[in-house]
C-alpha cells in the first residue's frame, strides 16, 4: 500500500485552521501571518468565508495583510463576488484593511445594494475608505438611496458612511432633510446632526431629529 504523501507546508496549515478550539486556529492564522508564504493565501482565503469566530477573524485578515497586496488584493475582489455572504464581507472589511487604491475595483452597485444587510454595511463602510478622489460625490448619491431603509443597525452604519463623506454628503443630506418625508427625511436630519456633533453619537442625533420634525411638522400645520 502506497504511503500517503505528507502535507506541504499550505496542507498543514488548512488542516490546523480546521481545528475545534478557537485558540488553536487563531495560533494557526498568527503563525501564518508570521511567516507568510504566498501559498498561504487561498487557505487563509477560504478560511474566512467560514470561520464562525471573530477574533479568528481578525487574526485571518491580519495574516492576509502580511502577504503581498499584489497577490492578496486580486483574490479578495474575487471573493466580494462569492454566493456565501460571510466570504463577500470578510473580503471588503480585509481589502478596508489593506488600503490598496486598487480595491476600489471590489465596490459595485451589486456589492452596495447587496440583500445581506451585513454585507451592505460592510460595502458602506470600505466604499468611503476605499474611493477615489473625485469620486466621493458620486458614492454620496448611491449611499443616501438607502436613506430610512433596514433596521436601526443599517441606519447607524449609513449614517457613519455619510459622515465620512463630509461635505460630498452635505448638500444631498440637507435637501432630502428639507424636501423628502418620513424615514428617509429623518434619518437625513439626523445623519446632518451627527455631522455637526459627532461626539453626541448617533442615538442623542436621532432624539434631536425626531423633536426637530415634530416641531417642523407642528408648525407647518398651524
Amino acid at each position: 500500500m502506497d504511503a500517503t504523501p505528507p502535507l506541504d507546508a499550505a496542507g498543514r496549515l488548512n488542516v490546523a485552521l480546521t481545528a475545534a478550539l478557537p485558540s488553536q486556529r487563531l495560533q494557526a492564522a498568527l503563525s501564518a501571518g508570521t511567516h507568510p508564504r504566498d501559498e498561504f493565501v487561498r487557505v487563509l482565503l477560504e478560511r474566512c468565508a467560514i470561520e464562525p469566530d471573530l477574533n479568528v477573524r481578525e487574526t485571518l485578515t491580519w495574516a492576509l495583510m502580511r502577504h503581498p497586496s499584489s497577490i492578496t488584493v486580486p483574490l479578495l475582489i474575487a471573493e466580494t463576488r462569492s454566493a456565501t455572504a460571510q466570504a463577500r464581507s470578510q473580503a471588503l472589511h480585509t481589502l478596508s484593511k489593506i488600503g490598496d487604491p486598487a480595491g476600489w475595483e471590489a465596490i459595485t452597485p451589486e456589492l452596495l445594494n447587496d440583500s445581506a444587510e451585513a454585507v451592505a454595511r460592510t460595502a458602506w463602510r470600505v466604499a468611503t475608505v476605499l474611493v477615489p478622489h473625485g469620486s466621493e460625490t458620486k458614492l454620496a448619491r448611491a449611499l443616501v438611496a438607502h436613506l430610512g431603509r433596514g433596521e436601526r443597525e443599517a441606519h447607524m452604519s449609513l449614517s457613519r458612511s455619510l459622515v465620512a463623506l463630509g461635505e460630498h454628503a452635505a448638500a444631498l443630506l440637507n435637501d432630502i432633510a428639507e424636501n423628502g418625508a418620513g424615514d428617509e427625511r429623518l434619518h437625513a436630519m439626523t445623519t446632518l446632526l451627527l455631522c455637526e456633533s459627532p461626539d453626541d453619537g448617533y442615538e442623542a442625533a436621532l432624539f434631536d431629529a425626531e423633536l426637530r420634525v415634530l416641531l417642523a411638522d407642528a408648525g407647518a400645520g398651524e
